[in-house]
């Protein structure tokens, strides 16, 4: 029996196997360690006690926040503080493993206990987003 064909394939299953690899790895960055090009506009913030009596010791927290194309936010875990940040201006980038989305103009990021992730802008203009989450009152 003539096995003339195996080399072929082997040849292009190896193919498609480096290939594949090379995408997952190139598509994933790593995630910066110290912010770059993003500024606090504006902030406020609600203390929740005296609001629900089961909320002492919570706030509300609300900041509109910019950041420069080229900009980025460094990993970080959302387990202790869920939140909700809506895209007002420009094209975001969010980073969360395995998964990479783009956020467009009227987007709403939910950041649950389960979400740990890295914000980018690699747009040309800056972004805007009107971040609000829920934290243990300092």
């Amino acid at each position: 029996m003539k096995k003339h064909w195996l080399v072929p394939f082997t040849t292009l299953v190896c193919g498609i196997a480096i290939g594949l690899g090379l995408h997952v790895a190139i598509g994933q960055q790593t995630p910066p360690t110290q912010p770059k090009g993003m500024k606090v506009i504006k902030a406020s913030a609600l203390d929740l006690g005296p609001q629900i009596e089961e909320m002492r010791g919570w706030r509300l927290g609300m900041r509109v926040v910019q950041m420069e194309p080229g900009g980025h936010f460094v990993m970080h875990s959302h387990k202790d503080r869920p939140g909700m940040a809506y895209v007002v201006q420009g094209v975001l980038t969010e980073q969360r493993v395995g998964k990479t989305t783009e956020r467009h103009v009227g987007d709403i990021m939910v950041e649950d206990k389960d979400t740990t992730h890295w914000i980018e802008n690699n747009g040309t203009e800056p972004v805007l987003l009107l971040a609000i989450d829920i934290t243990k009152a300092p």
